[in-house]
């Protein structure tokens, strides 16, 4: 029978500090997400979706939605967190600061960067506490496209 030591029983919570930091893999942005995208969220706008029209706007082409970009961030996080932190996650518990700083253009491949800003234990809350990160959204050419806090409940 093995035992479990003290660390190997933190929770995730406590294990968080901090200056962590964490990078995603990258994911390109298509031509099938926008349009899919569109189409679940209803933004048609021609800013997305009319080529013609936008060949002449000072973006010079269409771009992604921010939402998309938003959300295709959300799943890269998803996807590197380790196994401790998925099961760990009670809910996204808020966002502050979202901005979108520059366009994301289909094909562009996307990254993200996030650094834990801090934790707050949380008594009167479901889980232990929070967890408020800085992340950034950063193109193939090291533009950030979107910065923004997040937040999450954790156990």
């Amino acid at each position: 029978m093995s035992s479990t030591s003290d660390a190997d029983a933190e929770s995730f919570f406590e294990q968080t500090a901090g200056g962590d930091r964490m990078v995603t893999q990258g994911r390109t942005i298509t031509e099938a997400d926008v349009t899919n995208f569109a189409g679940v969220s209803g933004d048609f706008n021609h800013l997305h979706t009319d080529g013609a029209r936008m060949a002449d706007s000072s973006f010079g082409e269409r771009i992604a939605h921010g939402m998309l970009v938003l959300s295709a961030a959300t799943g890269l996080i998803w996807q590197t967190r380790s196994t401790l932190e998925r099961e760990s996650v009670v809910a996204f518990y808020g966002m502050d600061d979202l901005r979108f700083t520059a366009p994301t253009f289909i094909g562009d491949t996307i990254r993200v960067e996030r650094e834990v800003l801090e934790t707050e234990r949380t008594p009167d809350a479901p889980g232990t506490g929070t967890v408020r990160y800085q992340v950034d959204v950063i193109k193939d050419d090291e533009t950030t496209v979107l910065s923004c806090e997040m937040t999450s409940l954790v156990d």
